[in-house]
């Protein structure tokens, strides 16, 4: 499936507020509510938080934002030489978690990807 919109940033934590950013304007778009789009803020910075200490030296951070009718998914993949998955029990998996309505990682082909949904509450 090909994405919506698909940033190429580098693997550094400085250029999280462009994805940050990007995923506010994204969801404002869509019509979310002011705490839809805070929990989106905030959980893209955990995803990086997760995938940035396990990224390659001099690579780029992809982040692809799949928009559908009331529905936002975004992933966050980074190249790894020695990809692991990431820490399920720690905090930012935990937020992650209660930020958004569904979260997974997947680690293959040398990349570790996190991704995430949200489900516009706007009209419930």
């Amino acid at each position: 499936m090909r994405p919506d919109v698909e940033l190429r940033l580098p693997v550094d934590s400085a250029y999280v507020s462009v994805l940050r950013a990007t995923t506010v304007s994204l969801a404002a778009r869509m019509d979310f509510t002011i705490d839809d789009i805070e929990d989106l803020r905030m959980a893209v910075g955990e995803a990086c938080s997760l995938v940035l200490p396990l990224a390659d030296d001099g690579a780029d951070l992809t982040c692809r934002f799949f928009v559908s009718l009331r529905e936002l998914q975004i992933t966050v993949t980074v190249p790894s030489e020695k990809p692991a998955e990431p820490d399920k029990e720690g905090f930012a998996w935990q937020m992650l978690s209660a930020l958004t309505m569904g979260t997974e990682s997947v680690v293959e082909d040398a990349e570790v990807t996190v991704s995430m949904t949200m489900h516009s509450s706007a009209d419930e």
